[in-house]
């Protein structure tokens, strides 16, 4: 370097191929950044002589206060996650607003990544709260790469160190079908989500394990995985009626889905709940008004927005990973 040459942390990301924020973090030395990658920069740093001035830091790395809640895009058939994605985002923005921030909704292509690094590294957000279905264990591994502050909605993969929040899918699972199984019904269906989620799966577990411990044997035939949309539900009770037509009962994973497959029930002729007791799962705001009113497992779903959004700006300024559980509970009302 001469006299006259000056680095800035735009040189020191390109050398070190890092975001701008990295840089300033790893010479904060912050908790935020890998051992590895903030030694690198720290090393390349000293190799040039730089050092973070504190005005420069300030402009580098401005807080923007903003949020970005990231979801899918939006596609005719997926009115289930939007109508939940409405009732958590309301306790999500209310958690925020206490805390002095704003939510920006950010829908993103399942098959691309470009987005985080693009509203990361162009200071539009300082942390994201991830609530895609496709692509998650993708999406996630991106945001882990980039060294982003981010929240995930659901069960993280075991190889995946992520904040995150949930509800207890494993006990949800268990409380609908007792309920049914205390109820009388015998033939007791399963209409899951997409199979490859955590939390479906453990949904399934405590279906499982609930049919096992009344003595019965899960029947595969009972057991639907499709996705979360009504088209799906409703698809769903018609491979199964066509398979056990003595079907009295289904558990099914979403609120949505269980109102299609209470329709589809009727366009058979049959009554909810005297013929097919219906549960739905989240307890959204439509499932009261339903035609019974639906028997649902209730997420909480809004509290559960408003934790999303604590454990979201926790890790921001701490770095701690936080994996937060939220406690459910049967509703219970007309369809069971």
């Amino acid at each position: 370097m001469t006299k006259n040459s000056y680095l800035t942390i735009a040189d020191i990301a390109r050398m070190a191929n890092v975001s701008k924020s990295t840089v300033s973090r790893a010479l904060k030395d912050s908790s935020l950044i890998g051992t590895e990658t903030k030694e690198r920069i720290q090393e390349i740093a000293r190799k040039n002589n730089f050092y973070l001035n504190a005005v420069a830091q300030s402009l580098s790395l401005q807080k923007t206060n903003t949020i970005a809640y990231v979801t899918h895009c939006f596609y005719a058939d997926n009115s289930v996650a939007d109508l939940f994605n409405f009732e958590i985002m309301s306790g999500i923005t209310a958690a925020l607003n206490a805390r002095g921030y704003d939510l920006l909704m950010l829908q993103v292509d399942p098959h691309q990544n470009d987005w985080v690094r693009r509203y990361l590294e162009g200071s539009r957000v300082d942390g994201f709260i991830l609530m895609t279905n496709s692509s998650k264990q993708s999406h996630i591994r991106t945001l882990l790469e980039a060294e982003a502050p981010f929240v995930m909605w659901g069960v993280p993969w075991p190889n995946l160190h992520c904040p995150s929040v949930t509800g207890d899918n494993l006990n949800g699972g268990k409380l609908a079908t007792r309920y049914l199984i205390e109820s009388g019904r015998q033939k007791i269906g399963f209409i899951a989500g997409p199979v490859d989620q955590i939390e479906v799966q453990r949904r399934y577990e405590g279906y499982e394990m609930e049919l096992q411990r009344a003595g019965r044997t899960v029947d595969q035939r009972l057991v639907i995985n499709s996705d979360y949309s009504m088209t799906a539900g409703a698809r769903g009770l018609e491979e199964m009626l066509q398979k056990v037509p003595d079907l009295d009962a289904v558990v099914v994973c979403s609120d949505l889905m269980a109102i299609a497959v209470m329709e589809a029930i009727r366009r058979h002729g049959r009554r909810v709940p005297e013929d097919v007791a219906v549960i739905g799962y989240d307890n959204l705001s439509i499932a009261a008004l339903a035609n019974p009113p639906l028997t649902t497992v209730s997420q909480h779903v809004s509290q559960a927005g408003g934790l999303l959004a604590e454990t979201l700006l926790q890790y921001i300024q701490t770095g701690n990973v936080t994996n937060v559980t939220v406690p459910v509970e049967l509703i219970k009302r007309q369809s069971a």
